[in-house]
């Protein structure tokens, strides 16, 4: 048989996806195939509908898990959370026991599946604990499937889900408050289910997708670059000839060894039960986009850090580094992760499908008043959650929505808002179908409204999509803020609308009720919302006529999470207490300092070390070539006249980088305060270095120039 015989025969008898896919993950099949069925419907009702899991089973399902992954190949298991870091962290230990003989067997207890105990010290806290205070709890989080995570070399660790907590119970990650808000939001949205008449369902569950976008690099020039090693953006870099103003990268053909890495990606993550569907070139040259389909939030979040983890491990394998800061390069577009968010019954109601009478659809109309109403008085806390050093770079760019929160409907639902305005809603435009004007090509349906891809929260068809969270960025605490806000919204409308009509009225005084609610909210909310151009001078301008608020940086948003009301609105709903969210705020600030300072001091660095000894060596050889010229008898003015433009850019430099140095040795000891400085001294100080380094860079010869420059980075295959 011939070799290209054989690799057909081969490509023919390749397993589906659908045949692997969760193979890795302890659910589903499995847990039915390996549990009693007893204990398989006792997990399943914690899983499936949120009971209180039974203690009482926990050395069964550790038994069941144990062999399942022992046969895999798993010989350590951790306690898999996610701490106030933004990342994940795990610490393996063995099932290997030793038996006192001399022997050993594999061991794993229902005590250390449910219950874990790694140094709360070491973690940040925002002062919940201090260092002497070290213990804290990890508890198995049964709704998020456990999991084997494969390292490079094919070794297999079971990874846990859980919680992470302090000894006197207080939330030290992202999980805890998430899990909280999915409670509160399903909590009192079924609270309106049921009060306009669905009696089927027994809970509401928060949905969600998160788009990542992404970019690659070929490893051994990231490695030459220090900032992208230590801060994962550069920190200078003078645009390219060419950048994205072809436009000719976006959904374009997608390079053979970026589809190579991205078909591993997507076996890693089929086994892991992950969901991906949609893989694309994204706008910006070397930047990627991966999507996965619907998933429960706290799961759908899991995954997500998964996906994260499995693209830069993966992009090492390809001979890539895969970047996931929000702004890699300047001058052409950052990454996002696109939160799309929705509710939906566990009878498989979409509470935010419009559906095609939308103006009739009663229960639609309260969801999206309520997410309306929410936005419109927690812009503050929801531009807070998704604030960092990192998105300011991008949030407001032509290329990402602004920093003022604000909600895009389209066409349809703006003009039934017009309707509920001036009273009741009567019609619901319809998109129709476009004659596309060629014999050959079919009528297609058109939609009720278009897109905006302008809006940082855009209702798109039967969601939200959250466009302001950054693309290194956990969603965990921007859904953590999205459900909380929403819950006290649905809260607010169904105390009122029991307090009008009881908890069981007769349909025509409810509907009554209903509108007249709907008119009232309308009315008081709408001014969040915006269909038009949302990177516009005149939308900032209308906005602050508006009184909507307009936080530019992580300094002006932070503090939005010290106000009364944010605290009122998280210890109300149960989802983080005074303290609980104080730490969480000092956190952000600190992380926010932190990184802004690593980044100049690595600037600093590279101008010292590398950049600024090339520019003299460049120097010294065209003062070489103007002494020679001059020796020679030769009179040229236009050399000489671009050693001194050349000798005032490297002065400039020299100065900018002393005031950088002089900005990052000034200490503020008040968090707040530090903030402000970070943000109004040392980042500008920044600008100017980068400023003068790009404008060397233009002039230096490409061999004396110390680190790889934005054609190479962007466009070396």
């Amino acid at each position: 048989m011939s070799k290209q015989a054989a690799a057909s025969m081969n490509t023919h008898n390749a397993p589906r996806a659908s045949d692997y896919f969760g193979s890795l993950t302890f659910s589903g099949d499995v847990m039915l195939k390996r549990l009693p069925p007893q204990v398989f419907m006792n997990l399943q009702r914690t899983v499936q509908s949120g009971v209180p899991l039974d203690r009482s089973i926990a050395n069964t399902v550790a038994s069941a898990i144990k062999d399942w992954a022992l046969e895999h190949g798993a010989t350590h298991y951790c306690h898999w959370f996610q701490p106030l870091t933004g990342a994940t962290a795990e610490k393996h230990d063995a099932f290997l026991s030793p038996t006192g003989d001399g022997g050993a067997i594999e061991k794993f207890s229902g005590d250390a599946l449910i219950q874990g105990e790694p140094d709360a010290s070491s973690f940040p806290s925002g002062g919940i604990r201090d260092t002497y205070e070290a213990r804290g709890y990890t508890a198995w989080d049964a709704t998020s499937p456990v999991f084997l995570l494969r390292g490079a070399d094919g070794q297999k660790t079971l990874c846990i889900p859980t919680a992470f907590v302090s000894w006197t119970g207080e939330a030290l990650d992202q999980k805890t408050p998430l899990l909280r808000s999915i409670d509160a939001v399903s909590k009192h949205a079924l609270r309106l289910v049921k009060l306009l008449g669905d009696t089927k369902a027994t809970n509401v569950i928060s949905t969600l997708g998160c788009e990542q976008e992404y970019f690659l690099v070929d490893r051994e020039l990231f490695r030459e670059r220090l900032d992208l090693l230590i801060c994962g953006r550069t920190l200078v870099g003078a645009q390219p000839p060419k950048g994205q103003q072809m436009e000719d990268h976006y959904f374009g053909s997608i390079p053979e060894p970026v589809l190579a890495f991205m078909s591993e990606c997507e076996e890693r993550l089929f086994e892991l039960g992950i969901p991906v569907k949609t893989r694309h070139n994204e706008v910006a040259p070397r930047q990627f986009e991966l999507a996965p389909t619907f998933e429960k939030a706290n799961v759908a979040i899991d995954h997500q850090m998964t996906v994260m983890h499995v693209l830069r491990s993966v992009a090492h394998r390809h001979g890539f580094e895969c970047l996931l800061h929000e702004k890699p390069f300047a001058g052409i577009n950052g990454s996002g992760k696109h939160n799309n968010w929705s509710l939906s019954t566990d009878s498989g109601a979409n509470l935010l499908d419009p559906r095609d009478e939308t103006h009739s659809n009663m229960q639609f109309l309260v969801f999206l008043a309520a997410v309306i109403r929410a936005v419109d008085l927690h812009a503050d806390i929801l531009r807070a959650s998704i604030a960092s050093a990192h998105n300011d770079h991008r949030l407001g760019a032509n290329e990402a929505p602004p920093a003022i929160m604000s909600i895009y409907l389209g066409e349809m639902l703006t003009d039934i808002l017009d309707q509920l305005e001036r009273g009741e809603a009567k019609r619901s435009n319809q998109g129709g179908e476009l004659d596309l004007g060629a014999r050959t090509l079919p009528q297609i349906p058109r939609h009720s409204s278009d897109r905006n891809r302008t809006s940082p929260f855009a209702f798109t068809g039967n969601k939200f999509e959250f466009r302001a969270v950054g693309s290194s960025q956990s969603v965990a605490w921007p859904n953590t803020v999205l459900n909380t806000m929403v819950a006290e919204s649905l809260d607010f409308i169904a105390t009122s609308l029991e307090k009008k009509v009881g908890k069981n009225p007769p349909p025509g005084k409810l509907e009554a009720a209903v509108r007249a609610m709907l008119k009232e909210l309308v009315k008081e909310h709408r001014r969040v919302c915006f269909d038009g151009n949302g990177y516009s001078a005149e939308w900032h301008a209308e906005a602050a006529k508006r009184g909507l608020p307009n936080f530019p940086s992580t300094a002006e948003a932070l503090p939005a999470l010290l106000t009364k009301k944010a605290q009122k609105l998280f210890s109300t709903y149960g989802v983080l207490s005074s303290r609980e969210l104080h730490a969480r705020a000092e956190i952000q600030m600190e992380q926010y300092c932190k990184l802004v300072q690593i980044e100049a001091r690595t600037l600093a660095q590279m101008v010292h070390t590398q950049i600024m000894p090339a520019v003299l060596r460049a120097q010294g050889e065209l003062a070489d070539v103007v002494a020679a010229t001059q020796h020679a008898g030769v009179n040229c003015p236009d050399t000489e006249a671009s050693l001194g433009d050349f000798v005032r850019l490297v002065s400039t430099l020299r100065k900018a980088t002393e005031v950088l140095g002089t900005a990052l040795l000034r200490d503020e000891t008040a968090i707040e305060k530090r903030v402000k400085h970070f943000r109004s001294e040392v980042i500008p100080a920044m600008g100017e270095v980068r400023k003068a380094c790009d404008a060397l860079e233009r002039v230096v010869s490409a061999d004396l120039w110390p680190i790889p420059c934005y054609a190479e980075l962007l466009f070396a295959s």
